[in-house]
């Protein structure tokens, strides 16, 4: 006698169980830009997650600065590791309010698949590359990649991802911008918020690069545990650390006071957004993206203190003299290759020409210069030092 095989449930059957009233469900999707038939073992949001996760724009965070350009140092945050960070925190958030918790990773896991090489610096100088073509701002070329530039499938241009996961990566848009977006730019132009797995993924990324920062800002000797005792938030688990292990290793006391850090910020996120929701009993998703502020976010102390250590890592650390000769050297690079590729297009790999190409059909006054600028936004660090070389090196033939 044989038995029949076990069917999977299908995903709307799995996706909503046990989620506040005000949590994204995925019953209630906008759906894609492409009609696709309904996963049959994933939830659709799960679906989104993995395609992030096997996308060439996801892997090349591996090589893209955090603070440190990656050849510097193994040990060092990038990208990629910051998202993982990004979306560990998300998801314990998320769990804790009775939120979308695939959502929140998965926006997580997509928020910075737009940077530009070499971190921050990368995309200032881009953006004055771009300023008389449209500007350039990575929150915008991460949506842009999901929704144009990988090229994966047969179907459809990009990843053809939900609404919801679009709408979470999209944190911040101009007017100007979100007017060329449909129905995704219309809470810009409305004032209204996202939904609270974008707005929890937001504060989770403040969480993880602040204290990431200076585990990475430490472990470069760039700054010093006395310099940080000025902090208070650092200071206060300093000497929680020291008087509970007097005589703890540094590197092993760093990694204490660090992981408490975190904890102590995440413990007081929960119980401000636990209160905030309460009080403003929102019954569905659609309640929590009509008010005019966030639903989740930390209390005013918390809120103070992080403002602080925010202020010390942006003197002490982002302007060290070792890292601003890191953002000097990002600024030639990115404008000379920005430069010799608009006044020579031929400089480009063919693949890059034809995308010039079609953008130029498209929009002949600003095509060439997105089309570059989709290019060295695609760039890890070393492939922009390479192509730097490859071009203004004298020695380097090919």
């Amino acid at each position: 006698m044989t038995t029949a095989p076990k069917t999977h449930p299908t995903s709307k059957q799995t996706s909503d169980d046990g989620l506040a009233p005000y949590a994204t469900r995925e019953s209630q999707s906008r759906g894609r830009l492409v009609s696709e038939p309904a996963p049959n073992t994933r939830s659709e949001f799960q679906r989104d997650r993995d395609r992030i996760v096997h996308s060439g724009a996801f892997r090349r965070l591996e090589y893209k600065t955090q603070v440190f350009v990656n050849h510097e140092g193994d040990m060092f945050r990038t990208r990629l590791t910051h998202s993982i960070e990004v979306a560990q925190i998300s998801r314990s958030i998320a769990r804790v309010l009775n939120l979308n918790e695939v959502l929140s990773e998965t926006i997580a896991l997509a928020h910075d698949l737009g940077h530009t090489p070499f971190g921050h610096a990368g995309q200032d100088i881009l953006n004055e590359c771009m300023n008389d073509y449209g500007g350039f701002e990575h929150n915008l070329q991460s949506l842009r990649i999901i929704d144009e530039l990988e090229e994966k499938y047969a179907d459809f241009n990009g990843l053809n991802l939900t609404f919801e996961t679009r709408e979470g990566i999209l944190k911040h848009c101009s007017n100007s911008n979100a007017k060329k977006l449909g129905e995704l730019g219309q809470r810009f132009l409305e004032k209204r918020q996202p939904g609270l797995e974008a707005q929890l993924t937001n504060i989770a990324d403040e969480i993880a690069y602040n204290n990431h920062d200076i585990d990475d800002g430490l472990r470069a000797g760039l700054i010093s545990i006395d310099d940080l005792c000025s902090v208070k938030l650092f200071k206060q688990q300093h000497k929680a650390v020291m008087k509970k292990y007097p005589k703890l290793p540094e590197k092993r006391a760093i990694h204490e006071i660090i992981r408490r850090m975190i904890n102590a910020q995440v413990s007081d996120f929960l119980q401000t957004s636990t209160q905030t929701l309460l009080k403003a009993a929102p019954q569905s998703r659609e309640d929590v993206t009509q008010q005019q502020q966030p639903l989740v976010g930390f209390s005013d102390e918390m809120r103070a203190m992080n403002q602080e250590l925010k202020q010390f890592l942006r003197r002490n650390l982002y302007r060290h003299y070792r890292v601003h000769r890191m953002t000097a050297k990002a600024a030639i690079i990115i404008r000379s290759l920005f430069d010799a590729f608009l006044n020579d297009p031929l400089l480009l790999p063919p693949e890059q020409q034809q995308h010039l190409h079609s953008l130029e059909e498209k929009d002949p006054d600003t095509g060439s210069a997105r089309g570059i600028a989709d290019y060295i936004a695609g760039m890890t660090d070393r492939y922009a030092i390479r192509e730097y070389e490859r071009i203004f090196n004298a020695t380097e033939l090919t």
